[in-house]
């Protein structure tokens, strides 16, 4: 039995920056030029072709003064952009998603976690809430929400556990939850998962997101980056 505990939706902007704000003042997280570093104590290097050696060493966190981000930086506190409190946290690395959890006593799911929260672990399920998918079950391209607005790149994604089978104005949503209740497991952002793999300096991505297709929000579905890269979704 391997039993966990994890979050019904993804951590919001507003969660995110209250970390921040708590970690910079007490000294587990400092300003380094333009980003928000910390420590991270490195991964075993294994010297295979192509693979970059991750040290420890102070890493980024999140970005500073990038317009994409919805947490303004003063020089000394962080704050919320205006209407996003309660959207997703994005712009934000892998040591950045993983210091928050660890912050906090806890720790990002593995791929394996991931994906049983997502479909449960009765059947074979593609989606969060069965075998199909429609535009208004998850927030996906041209998923025509409310939120979407094709103009500009970073600002297209919906409050967390918005897919809830809620009527919005004239958005009518479908109950999107997983079979355990947790929500926004398919499109809005992309979710870091913990996995370290032997050598490799890649970390795995799940669930799709906002301008992502709808056969990339299935629950197998990965994407990889490096764990300093950060997007606006």
């Amino acid at each position: 039995d391997h039993s966990y505990a994890i979050m019904v939706t993804d951590v919001t902007v507003a969660q995110y920056v209250d970390f921040l704000n708590a970690a910079l003042a007490d000294g587990t997280l400092e300003v380094n030029g333009d980003q928000l570093v910390g420590f991270y104590p490195g991964d075993a290097f294994h010297g295979v072709k192509h693979e970059i050696e991750i040290p420890a060493a102070n890493y980024i966190f999140v970005p500073l003064n990038d317009p994409a981000s919805r947490f303004p930086f003063d020089g000394k506190t962080f704050s919320v952009l205006a209407g996003y409190g309660n959207h997703p946290m994005t712009n934000v690395s892998w040591f950045g998603a993983r210091g928050y959890c660890g912050y906090y006593g806890g720790q990002l799911p593995s791929e394996a976690e991931w994906e049983k929260a997502a479909r449960g672990s009765m059947d074979d399920r593609p989606f969060p809430w069965g075998e199909s998918i429609a535009r208004n079950n998850a927030n996906f391209y041209t998923s025509r929400d409310p939120f979407e607005d094709m103009a500009t790149f970073g600002s297209r994604t919906t409050p967390v556990g918005f897919y809830n089978g809620k009527t919005y104005g004239r958005y009518i949503t479908l109950d999107s939850a997983s079979p355990y209740g947790l929500y926004d497991m398919a499109g809005n952002v992309w979710q870091w998962t913990a996995d370290v793999y032997a050598g490799q300096h890649y970390r795995y991505l799940r669930g799709g997101s906002k301008d992502t297709y709808d056969m990339d929000l299935r629950v197998w579905v990965r994407n990889n980056a490096t764990p300093t890269y950060y997007s606006p979704g």
